[in-house]
């Protein structure tokens, strides 16, 4: 029987670096940011590389949802790299319910530092961390289980302890392979690697975490505090007994 895991997150957050690790073990195949194409085609907003996106994927949210939930991947264990912020409030989460859940959050004063350099703007839908907490309270109602979450700080510091305990909490048994990989890009990686990627095609591992200096413009830091209860929230509540 497969073993489908879904890691939700937000963009800038070691999510594709996570998925590199998962995608590294012999038993596991992935899924890159499945519900890209359904999120771009119901809002209208403007990304880079929109209309490459919207021709790679399928927009209808129910044929994905079944493919992820129900379809052999054609490995034990199914690993999907899931952002928050593509799943719209009102879309049907029943499908989640046989699935593992993990959330991978980070600091928003770190994640709007890193989105700015991808693009002009940004707000604080795009950056999913308060859509995350809400996805993390419909998710744990309709599992009735208690979800994990950790913290990319805390990956980067010790990614071998963290990834063993999130193993172990899963039920699964963790595997060396997970600490390094190639460098490169993938068949996996979805369409919009060549904007977003660039870093993590050059990375072999999790790189070491270091506090950085950066500065925010006011309308930055306002989207940056607007997403700080939530994650405090997330960090609160997740669950790792």
């Amino acid at each position: 029987m497969t073993v489908r895991i879904a890691m939700w997150s937000g963009p800038r957050n070691i999510s594709t670096a996570m998925m590199r690790a998962w995608e590294n073990r012999s038993d596991t195949v992935v899924v890159d940011e499945p519900f890209y194409a359904c999120y771009l085609s119901a809002t209208g907003v403007d990304h880079p590389m929109r209309d490459e996106v919207i021709a790679s994927q399928s927009a209808n949210w129910s044929e994905v949802a079944k493919t992820l939930s129900e379809e052999d991947p054609g490995a034990p264990l199914f690993y999907q790299k899931q952002m928050t912020h593509h799943l719209l409030p009102g879309v049907d989460l029943s499908w989640t319910r046989e699935l593992l859940h993990c959330f991978l959050v980070r600091d928003p004063y770190e994640v709007v530092a890193s989105y700015r350099q991808k693009r002009e703007i940004v707000s604080t839908d795009d950056i999913g961390i308060v859509r995350q907490l809400a996805l993390y309270e419909e998710i744990s109602e309709l599992t009735g289980r208690s979800l994990p979450v950790i913290d990319a700080r805390t990956v980067l510091l010790d990614p071998r302890a963290t990834l063993s305990r999130l193993c172990h909490f899963l039920g699964l048994s963790f595997s060396d392979e997970m600490l390094a990989w190639p460098a490169g890009r993938r068949p996996s990686d979805g369409v919009w690697a060549p904007h977003w990627y660039q870093a993590v095609e050059k990375s072999t591992g999790f790189q070491p975490y270091g506090e950085r200096a950066f500065l925010l413009s006011k309308d930055e830091r306002n989207v940056a505090e607007e997403s700080m209860d939530a994650y405090r929230t997330l960090l609160a509540r997740g669950a790792w007994s």
